[in-house]
């Protein structure tokens, strides 16, 4: 199998690109908003094309998928990787992403969605009495939702890449959405469970159902207002509290509800991360704080 990277003259000599090249992977280097007969060369010969792309591009992938299918590429990956959700208003997010997986199946392209609902690396309470958990916390707090009892599935960032190669060489999820996932908790299981592993009593901040609501609110008007960048950002991270605690969309009976299958059910040979397996790394210093930008 080879594997090519495609990447934007601008990212070129960044790190992570390198260490790609390190790693054996073959650098193409494109504008995905550029002609598409160019998209189309580079991918004639590719059997699966998988996209990762940032949050304010989503829509540049409409491109990439009619160069695909005048190509021959033989399933297109868009770039998903959230949580479960229905489209239709309740996230912005959801509702691009829904735009261009309408694209691609007006093209007839065959596709396969994968959501992950949320990392165990933005999942776990922060702030620790010992600090602990210092290192590795993007926004260290230890906040609970509503009355906490509303369960979530969440799942390690370093098993999506695994979870994608299964996904991706097998034919039942051709033309499929696909739920990959290890745990399903909720924020009062998820505290007691670290206090358990840690021994540390953890102090907590609570943000009511109604709360959440007004925040969601408050963060739409103020994109619709002035559309910035920052304003977006926060309306995503809204979004996604709202969907997750007080409309309880990112869970796997729904998602099923929705039309997924169950990449646990799919590949019961397949042994994810837990969160507790998670704990276990967090504790002995081994996981990254996650460079972290709303999918």
């Amino acid at each position: 199998m080879e594997v090519q990277a495609l990447v934007r003259q601008s990212s070129a000599d960044k790190p992570e690109v390198k260490e790609l090249t390190e790693r054996g992977v073959k650098i193409v280097i494109a504008d995905i908003n550029g002609p598409v007969e160019k998209l189309v060369e580079i991918q004639k010969g590719v059997d699966v094309t998988v996209s990762a792309i940032d949050a304010h591009s989503l829509h540049a992938q409409k491109n990439l998928a009619t160069a695909a299918k005048q190509a021959g590429v033989k399933r297109f990956v868009p770039c998903a990787w959230i949580t479960v959700a229905p489209a239709g208003g309740v996230m912005v997010t959801r509702d691009h992403k829904e735009d261009v997986y309408n694209h691609i199946k007006r093209l007839h392209l065959p596709f396969t969605v994968i959501d992950v609902g949320t990392w165990h690396q933005v999942s776990f309470p922060g702030v620790l009495p010992s600090g602990r958990f210092a290192y590795a916390a993007l926004v260290p707090m230890n906040l609970v939702h509503g009355d906490g009892e509303r369960s979530t599935v969440i799942g390690d960032l370093r098993d999506i890449g695994r979870w994608t190669a299964r996904i991706l060489d097998d034919e039942r999820t051709l033309n499929k959405y696909v739920l990959a996932w290890s745990d399903s908790l909720s924020d009062n299981e998820i505290f007691s469970i670290v206090e358990e592993v840690t021994g540390e009593k953890l102090q907590r901040q609570t943000l009511s159902y109604g709360e959440l609501e007004t925040l969601c609110k408050e963060a739409r008007e103020n994109y619709e207002r002035e559309p910035t960048n920052v304003n977006f950002g926060m309306r995503q991270f809204r979004d996604y509290q709202y969907s997750k605690y007080v409309r309880g969309d990112n869970q796997v009976e729904y998602a099923k509800y929705l039309g997924y299958l169950d990449a646990q059910e799919l590949f019961p040979d397949f042994h994810p991360i837990t969160f507790r397996d998670f704990l276990g790394d967090l504790l002995d210093g081994k996981i990254e704080k996650p460079r972290y930008q709303l999918k």
